[in-house]
């Protein structure tokens, strides 16, 4: 393939991509969306691999590495389970991650790939590889992190060091000192010394930055993340010249970035506040002295086939699903549910918040797995003012998402977040194994309020019994 051909395909995947990421914007055209991006991807591979830059000899080893991480791609897409993908995801910002680290190595080290850079273009050159070898080390160890916290492997309490802040600024510190002896060597040998203490710097900054950040933050963590991979690839691509590298980590970089602010915003935090951690543990804390009020009442149980009664006599419904929902598998009978009620003529809606689940649109890819219309399932700002004339609203598996002290608790550590106001609604349903609190650590004032009832138990077995007595 000719130069100019390969950079025709670049372009047209360029394209392909930027159509990818408008169809993604929406339910109705992900699929879409998908399709786009996939057609890119084939076209930006062929074109690089049968580009001018590979000669004959490499392309064995190229197809070769081809067919083992496609295989190992497929079989993951075959095995892994929904409830898994947000580790999967984490673990795929990892491999950029890492592919970001050797690809700089690998044109530090090989001579012919600095060849012809003179002057300030070897000084530029040379800068790229420093700055991507440091964002691919932050996006490997970071995202092997994240992997761990979101599979359960690596506790969700965030680890907080005592001067961790100091501790950052220190190791960012040695990262520019180096990043000067770096610049000044003047052979491979003398360079290496530099760029590998960065290097473990880095690693070391990529594992304290997201132990320090709790579980209720994970949903902007994976999207933190998705943007580091972006600008990994970009880095990357300034490395081997490759301009299409360039644009697509700019487009992942970006759009990863604007989607941690939309999500912050959702959670009433700055990314700063994110980043520097200690937000959310997965056990609750004790009060201190004047702090956040106390729940009281009295919690109000209710069997599946109460729950079935006033589902039956409900007008209106409108269903909240959360990560307990994901960890049961329970959308398929939750869908069961809702085409049932449906054909009665029950108006059924389903609220997401943004930060449901443990990834951006975590609940809307279980919703669509089970085959739920895309136009019954709405943001949160869409519903909110509905609660009030809905019969009954049913939680599944949420807990500070639909917590009451965001609003009524100035005290509370999640004071401010923006959540689903189902206790406005005449009755709600929250569906739990347990009384414990959330992924924020911080008790939930809607369990013992008079309009609530809770159904405990599997989120599965429970609706599995709930349909079971709508039928009968």
């Amino acid at each position: 393939m000719s130069s100019s051909l390969a950079t025709v395909a670049y372009i047209g995947a360029t394209i392909l991509f930027i159509l990818s990421l408008g169809g993604l914007s929406n339910q109705t055209t992900a699929l879409r969306g998908n399709l786009y991006g996939m057609v890119g991807m084939t076209l930006a591979v062929l074109a690089t691999v049968f580009g001018p830059q590979v000669t004959a000899a490499g392309l064995p080893w190229i197809i070769g590495a081809m067919v083992i991480g496609g295989g190992i791609g497929l079989y993951a897409a075959r095995t892994v389970q929904m409830t898994q993908m947000p580790e999967l995801v984490a673990l795929m910002h990892s491999m950029v991650g890492l592919a970001a680290m050797l690809v700089g190595f690998a044109t530090y080290i090989d001579p012919t790939a600095s060849a012809g850079f003179e002057g300030a273009a070897k000084t530029i050159h040379e800068l790229e590889i420093y700055i991507g070898i440091f964002i691919g080390a932050v996006t490997f160890a970071g995202s092997v992190i994240a992997f761990g916290k979101l599979s359960g492997r690596v506790s969700g309490n965030p680890v907080l060091l005592p001067g961790r802040h100091w501790l950052n600024l220190a190791g960012l510190l040695v990262v520019i000192y180096f990043g000067g002896v770096f610049m000044q060597a003047h052979d491979v040998q003398s360079g290496m010394l530099p760029v590998i203490v960065m290097t473990i710097v880095a690693l070391l900054f990529g594992v304290h930055m997201v132990m320090a950040i709790g579980g209720a933050d994970m949903p902007v963590v994976v999207s933190m993340l998705n943007s580091y991979s972006g600008w990994a690839a970009a880095a990357t691509g300034f490395m081997l010249s490759n301009d299409l590298l360039i644009v697509v980590g700019a487009l992942v970089g970006s759009s990863g970035a604007i989607l941690s602010y939309i999500m912050c915003n959702a959670m009433n935090r700055s990314f700063i506040s994110v980043i520097a951690g200690g937000f959310g543990t997965t056990s609750a804390p004790k009060p201190a002295a004047g702090g956040a009020a106390q729940p009281v009442g009295e919690v109000t149980p209710v069997t599946a086939l109460e729950t079935a009664e006033l589902l039956r006599e409900a007008k209106s419904v409108i269903i909240v699903p959360g990560y307990g929902m994901a960890v049961a598998q329970a959308q398929h009978t939750v869908f069961e549910i809702t085409k049932f009620l449906r054909e009665k003529g029950v108006n059924v809606r389903f609220g997401i918040h943004p930060v449901a689940g443990r990834m951006p649109g975590h609940m809307n890819v279980l919703l669509a797995e089970a085959k739920v219309p895309y136009d019954i399932v709405f943001e949160m700002d869409e519903l909110n003012e509905d609660f009030p004339d809905t019969d009954v609203t049913m939680v599944i598996g949420a807990n500070d998402i639909v917590n009451p002290s965001a609003q009524d608790d100035p005290s509370s550590p999640i004071a401010g977040m923006p959540v689903l106001e189902v206790w406005k609604a005449k009755t709600s349903i929250v569906m739990k194994r347990s009384m414990a609190s959330g992924y924020a650590g911080v008790d939930n004032p809607l369990f013992y309020k008079d309009n609530n009832r809770m159904l405990f138990g599997d989120a599965k077995k429970m609706l599995d019994e709930v349909l079971t007595a709508l039928r009968a």
